[in-house]
């Protein structure tokens, strides 16, 4: 432990330097106009373990956003451990609204903030750390796969599984996306809420007519989507779709006052639904309305609506399937039309649910790894959110032990204004898995 910690100590400036420049360089998956960038992050990626020695090809599916596989062979008698992480990220939001330059990495307190920080460019960043520590001497083999598409849902990710298995398939998969419980205890991320989106219109007009003249008897668009959407959950705030799965979490307390702090809800808000919040948050469907298209306050005038549309979110419960749920989403819609409206539901993208039996050798190998770097025993825990491609990962390498890690906290804000990496846990993150590829090694070693 000693010794790799000295390691990490020694390699962690020249890692942030190019965490850095991987920040500075805008690819954001999601706007085609940075589809160079995209492409400049991926070579630049490449780049790095390259010049580790790694054997690197840039890839991808179709039109696909490129892809990295770099690899180093087994010693012999040793495993092959697969890191994943992340290139591409999401969109700034308003950049109005950043303290600092989104892709200027800038730090402030203990923590680097600007797009990309942690989700997920540290996360390929905590993976050169660790390989980095070893230098010449990686104890396990070890293959990198840095994807591009990720945060538009991963739509090539099983064609390249697909075609590159044999490239890919390890002993253990290191799944560098996820977080932490809190700042100073580690988890194990063992189960994710899959995703569905919907598209639902309701119109109640052929064309906007004038509301004196006609309001009373004729219902406008807005006010029907209004009564519509809130069929989707009952007096509670539960879900009210039936059809859905739902089950229990693990044995682990969120208290309320810490939930309120690190979602910033406001004091007077009262949390919505039944059981327990870990439940609710990891293990029991969740919906919420995204976005709806109707005429704003400024534009606004004195007419009925004839036509609204709005996007609908589901997160999936653990045990339950994107298909048969996002069906149950579409024929509840259709079928509590108010007033008898037209309501067309278009089914958006879908990412299945996923747990992890996180019990072998693999996972113990990893909670040592998590003990020894922090101090404290790790917890295994739930993440509300989705990251659909795991399923994938379990379906194309069932035999790998699946680790769900990753460097972010409750206020990384990852996605949201002010993304920030927590520099101190980022070290932490980076000897752990120096240390899980060490304790992989002297298990085969062991055997």
């Amino acid at each position: 432990m000693t010794d790799l910690s000295a390691a990490i100590d020694r390699v962690l400036p020249s890692v942030r330097a190019d965490l850095e420049d991987l920040i500075r360089i805008p690819s954001v998956s999601y706007e085609p106009a940075r589809a160079a960038d995209v492409q400049r992050s991926a070579e630049a990626t490449a780049a790095l373990f390259e010049a580790e020695g790694f054997t690197v090809k840039i890839v991808r599916a179709g039109d696909g956003a490129p892809a990295v596989i770099a690899k180093k062979a087994a010693p012999a008698g040793k495993p092959t451990v697969l890191l994943y992480a992340h290139h591409d990220v999401q969109p700034t939001g308003p950049v109005e609204q950043w303290t600092s330059d989104p892709f200027e990495p800038t730090e402030r307190g203990d923590r680097l903030y600007a797009r990309g920080a942690a989700d997920d460019k540290a996360g390929i960043a905590a993976h050169l750390a660790a390989v980095r520590a070893f230098g010449n001497d990686l104890p396990v083999g070890v293959t990198v796969f840095v994807e591009g598409e990720e945060e538009i849902g991963s739509p090539t990710l099983l064609q390249l599984l697909d075609e590159y298995s044999d490239e890919l398939a390890a002993d253990a998969i290191v799944i560098a996306d996820s977080g932490n419980w809190d700042v100073g205890r580690p988890a194990l991320t063992v189960s994710l809420r899959g995703l569905v989106e919907s598209y639902v219109e309701v119109r109640t007009l052929d064309h906007a007519v004038h509301s004196g003249l006609f309001g009373g008897p004729i219902p406008d668009a807005l006010t029907t989507m209004c009564r519509l959407l809130a069929t989707l959950h009952d007096d509670k705030g539960d879900v009210a779709v039936d059809g859905l799965h739902a089950s229990r979490a693990a044995d682990v307390v969120y208290p309320e006052d810490r939930l309120r702090a690190e979602s910033s809800v406001l004091d007077s808000v009262r949390l919505t639904g039944s059981g327990t919040l870990v439940d609710r948050l990891w293990t029991r469907p969740a919906i919420a309305v995204l976005g709806i298209d109707a005429p704003t306050v400024a534009e606004a005038s004195n007419t009925l609506v004839p036509v609204v549309r709005a996007k609908v979110s589901l997160r999936v419960a653990p045990g339950d399937d994107a298909i048969k749920a996002s069906a149950a989403l579409k024929a509840h819609l259709e079928n509590h039309a108010p007033w008898g409206a037209q309501v067309t539901v278009i089914e958006g993208q879908t990412g299945q649910p996923c747990s992890v039996n996180a019990r072998g050798a693999g996972y113990e190998a990893a909670r040592s790894a998590f003990e020894t770097a922090w101090g404290v025993e790790p917890i295994d825990m739930g993440m509300g959110g989705s990251i659909p491609f795991i399923a994938e990962f379990q379906q194309t390498f069932p035999q790998a032990s699946i680790l769900v890690t990753g460097v972010e906290d409750p206020d990384t804000r990852a996605h949201g204004i002010d993304e920030g990496l927590h520099l101190a846990e980022f070290t932490k993150v980076c000897l752990a898995e120096a240390l899980l590829l060490q304790n992989l090694a002297d298990q085969a070693g062991a055997s």
